[in-house]
């Protein structure tokens, strides 16, 4: 088995942190945060113009017809700028919109989603500006037209996204779009979308922190030679390895339609939404004092895996899930591994 991304998957990583390094850099992301706008409309625009939107569409439905494995590679780089657009949200929805009217309206960025999987109110990012919600309802999968009733925006630790409650049980009206085969494939689609999110943020904070230990000298050497950053430093790599593990085979289980994909899904999610906050803390650590100001933007990375780790389920929630998948198995006798 190849475990390495392909030629045409690793020019589509180059190119879209190309066009994140010029449109999504850390000027540009604060920019947004302090214009106030739900999202930057003019990231938004590029991503729908190089067909992000369309990228797990298939072709006969007017989408580029790649998989879910290209999807992580996009979430990955999206997490890596933690990039102000909903394209995640807009990517899985899309997913699940397939012989509805509004995907045509995603795919041409003329309409902008956002999802939920907890089947309960929940805090959701893009809410207070989507045209559309996908939700789950105990075991239905629901399309909810939010175009005259978005939820007002909450104040929140992530200051990069618009956020705010989205309550399935509060349209009566809402489209039952699929049943529980379809409610299955959307939460492993969310949930592995969100855990190559959170890989992204954290990949970038161990980078940051690597390069930072290597210039930062204190008693006239650099802070990476000390034993107690090194040893900080190789934690964060082995939860950032594992979550990359994580996430490539729960985006291959999906691509490849295997039956193991939610146990995938789920087992992504929860590393990922623990793990990245380790990573977070770590960096916070080895930044030392200039790592807990505004002006840095460790922050702004630490908000947004807090958030990615509770949206489309926890890591409680997608254990209590994997539980739910996992003991079958165990009572027939199977392996679990």
């Amino acid at each position: 088995m190849d475990f390495e991304l392909s030629a045409d998957q690793q020019a589509l990583r180059h190119a879209a942190n190309e066009l994140l390094d010029g449109r999504a850099a850390p000027a540009q992301v604060r920019a947004a945060i302090d214009s106030a706008a739900p999202f930057d409309t003019e990231l938004w625009k590029a991503m729908v113009d190089q067909g992000w939107t369309a990228i797990a569409v298939p072709e006969h439905a007017g989408g580029v017809g790649l998989g879910w494995v290209e999807v992580a590679v996009l979430c990955e780089a999206i997490g890596a700028h933690v990039a102000p657009a909903p394209i995640l949200q807009s990517i899985v929805a899309a997913g699940a919109l397939a012989g509805t009217p509004w995907l045509d309206r995603l795919v041409a960025g003329d309409a902008v989603a956002t999802v939920a999987a907890s089947g309960q109110p929940e805090v959701v990012p893009y809410a207070p500006c989507a045209d559309v919600a996908v939700a789950v309802r105990e075991d239905h999968l629901l399309a909810i037209d939010l175009r005259d009733r978005r939820p007002p925006r909450e104040p929140a630790m992530d200051v990069t996204r618009a956020v705010g409650w989205l309550d399935p049980y509060a349209y009566e009206d809402a489209e039952v779009i699929g049943g529980d085969d379809d409610v299955r494939w959307f939460v492993d689609a969310g949930a592995t979308a969100y855990a190559a999110e959170l890989l992204g943020a954290a990949q970038h904070l161990l980078d940051e922190s690597t390069e930072y230990a290597k210039t930062r000298v204190q008693f006239d050497k650099p802070i990476g030679s000390f034993q107690a950053v090194k040893h900080r430093l190789a934690d964060m790599l082995v939860d950032v390895e594992g979550m990359r593990s994580a996430v490539y085979w729960a985006a291959w289980c999906i691509a490849a339609g295997d039956p193991e994909a939610s146990v995938a899904a789920s087992t992504a999610k929860v590393w990922c939404s623990d793990a990245a906050r380790r990573v977070a803390a770590g960096a916070l650590q080895v930044h030392g004092g200039i790592g807990f100001t505004w002006e840095h933007d460790t922050h702004l990375y630490l908000k947004r895996v807090q958030l990615d780790g509770l949206a489309f389920g926890d890591a409680v929630a997608h254990r209590t899930r994997l539980a739910r998948l996992l003991r079958p198995k165990l009572e027939s006798g199977e392996s679990v591994l």
